[in-house]
């Protein structure tokens, strides 16, 4: 009887330990990209990351940018921009490096003969008020010309704060023991929970006065504008909807007017997304978005693809006469 259950017991653990390297090794899990909370930007991810997860690799440099390292002083022949923005620029998880929106741009600039390097500051849920942050206490890397990363939900998302890492699962701030353990806390745990009322880390406010929340906002970003040309730092504007905006019928953005009336009036050139693809099929446009907000790999060179051409009409050809 005792040598029986020696050979269950056994047989249970070797279980557990191919099962946790099942979901090291293939996987990625265990392992997962880390945060740390900032006064500056409320949050960013810690620096100096390269991270396999899902197949896909992430890396971060030493400005918690989704990019690779950072030459300073810029050399004299690069075209250096500087994007910043929440978890659509990003990318996560589900999105390898080489296909995230900065890395794809940079490539087809490339391809066309410019040096070019395109640095992703971002990071999930940030706001307006957080890209605020991270250039004021990071500044503008001797970047040519920055694209502020705008979606609808960011003209009423309040500033995020940096209280949920290490306590909400989404940002981990040190590795868990086991892979199995990640899998219980980040993708088991939260369903059961809000099924069964279990406790949960509490959600991201809303704002209690959406038209004051954007009124705050317009404020922030009238101060990046004027910050970013006091540095003499061009700065433009990629504006991504959601996916019921553009499909099955366009839907008019909240504060869609009032959003492009501001940048109308400090004349800030923006790329914008809801308009360019409304003159695509709709078919190809629900292959861009991997969810109502979120893009796909698809997606994301689709943007390149947009930015590329905005820039060679009023950016490239303004830069070659000077």
């Amino acid at each position: 009887m005792k040598r029986q259950w020696r050979w269950i017991c056994g047989g249970a653990l070797s279980g557990v330990l191919l099962i946790e390297l099942g979901l090291r090794w293939g996987f990625g899990l265990g392992n997962p990209v880390l945060s740390m909370a900032d006064e500056a930007t409320g949050y960013r991810f810690q620096p100096h990351q390269r991270v396999m997860r899902f197949g896909n690799e992430m890396i971060y440099n030493a400005y918690s940018q989704r990019s690779g390292p950072v030459v300073m002083p810029k050399p004299a022949d690069q075209l250096r921009i500087l994007m910043i923005g929440d978890s659509v620029l990003n990318g996560g998880t589900l999105t390898d490096q080489a296909d995230i929106i900065t890395e794809a741009l940079q490539t087809r600039l490339k391809a066309t003969g410019i040096n070019a390097k395109v640095l992703n500051a971002s990071a999930g849920s940030w706001g307006i008020g957080n890209q605020w942050g991270y250039l004021q206490s990071f500044g503008t890397f001797d970047s040519d010309l920055l694209i502020l990363q705008i979606g609808t939900h960011d003209l009423i998302q309040p500033t995020s704060r940096g209280d949920r890492v290490g306590v909400d699962f989404n940002y981990p701030d040190r590795r868990p023991l086991l892979a199995l353990q990640e899998v219980w806390q980040r993708y088991l745990y939260p369903p059961m929970a809000r099924r069964w009322g279990w406790p949960l880390p509490a959600e991201i406010p809303a704002p209690q006065d959406i038209d004051a929340q954007w009124q705050k906002n317009r404020t922030t970003l009238r101060a990046i504008v004027e910050w970013s040309r006091q540095q003499n730092l061009p700065v433009w504007v990629l504006f991504v909807p959601y996916r019921v905006e553009v499909i099955p019928k366009p839907l008019e953005p909240l504060y869609y007017e009032e959003f492009f009336a501001f940048l109308a009036a400090e004349n800030i050139p923006v790329v914008d997304l809801h308009q360019l693809w409304q003159e695509i099929p709709p078919s190809t446009v629900a292959s861009f978005y991997r969810d109502s907000v979120h893009l796909t790999a698809e997606g994301n060179w689709a943007v390149a693809i947009a930015l590329q051409a905005a820039l060679e009409e009023q950016f490239l050809s303004q830069e070659s006469q000077n």
